[in-house]
């Protein structure tokens, strides 16, 4: 089961818009140092909307040869065509990754049904492990408890990564799935909460930010450590809201820029650079959070 501190992993770039490579090193090495269970590559933090397949591929390559065994490695495998997402998927299956995050059809706004199909359609694309993804701010569509029950019934789906933030949710989840379904928060902001309330760990942005706090937040929940979890997650609360003060992932490029851990804080078209009145906030927020500046 998938569990603990995973981080949504940004995809650094040189100026020219290309990958850059030495810089995602730094990043790599940054989260297994700090105590980060998984990554998740070519995620919407990843940048994967604007990277083509190829592309994409030649990143996890890259990121298998550096820290293959040593962390969870789940690759996006997204897209609103379910033939799209399926022959990716047949593609990446041939990597030695650990699994695959899917999000739900975005744009077209299917049926329930529609994405009961959808996933199963994945799932049976490959014998590795599926978590479900479900954003309903970004994609348009709310994947419902009764669908996910319906496909926690697959034998390779085995878990979600829940990111509309309600803790009711959680509860209607944990009602009807299996305890070992994987429920995984995708909203920093209510991650603590998420996971005192027994969800089992965070797919995260601000992890990319501060993954020692952020480890150390989903332990002391995990164990039960209330207190310690919660003082912990105060000091986070800045980055968990003003990560997203301008669209994932630019704030959180320009927090590593400030960090020295990348190059650059260029993004792939149509995405652009934090806009220049943002960016004392995002100092205050590392600030509170205690990251050496």
């Amino acid at each position: 089961m998938f569990s603990g501190s995973h981080v949504a992993l940004i995809t650094p770039m040189l100026k020219d818009g290309q990958v850059d490579y030495p810089s995602l090193k730094r990043l790599l090495d940054y989260q297994l140092e700090n105590g980060t269970d998984g990554l998740i590559i070519m995620g919407t933090t990843g940048e994967a909307a604007t990277i083509p397949f190829a592309e994409q591929i030649d990143v996890l390559q890259y990121v298998l040869v550096h820290v293959q065994g040593r962390i969870q490695i789940i690759a996006g495998n997204g897209s609103n065509s379910t033939a799209e997402a399926v022959e990716k998927t047949k593609v990446l299956s041939a990597l030695p990754i650990d699994g695959f995050l899917t999000v739900t059809p975005y744009y077209n706004k299917p049926t329930q049904q529609g994405m009961l199909a959808h996933f199963k359609a994945v799932a049976g694309a490959t014998e590795k492990p599926v978590l479900l993804y479900n954003v309903p701010g970004r994609t348009g569509v709310d994947l419902l408890p009764a669908t996910v029950a319906e496909l926690s019934k697959v034998p390779n789906i085995t878990g979600i990564k829940e990111a509309t933030g309600s803790l009711t949710r959680l509860k209607e989840l944990q009602a009807l799935v299996g305890a070992d379904f994987a429920l995984l928060s995708g909203d920093d902001a209510s991650a603590c909460d998420f996971l005192l309330q027994g969800g089992h760990g965070v797919i995260s942005v601000t992890t990319n930010i501060a993954p020692k706090a952020m480890a150390q937040m989903i332990k002391a929940a995990r164990a039960g450590n209330t207190a310690a979890a919660q003082a912990l997650d105060k000091t986070l609360q800045p980055l968990h809201r003003d990560l997203f003060i301008e669209s994932n992932p630019i704030p959180s490029k320009w927090a590593l820029l400030r960090l020295g851990l990348i190059s650059s804080d260029f993004a792939r078209l149509p995405l652009t650079q934090l806009e220049p009145i943002h960016q004392s906030v995002i100092e205050q927020a590392l600030h509170a959070a205690n990251l050496n500046l």
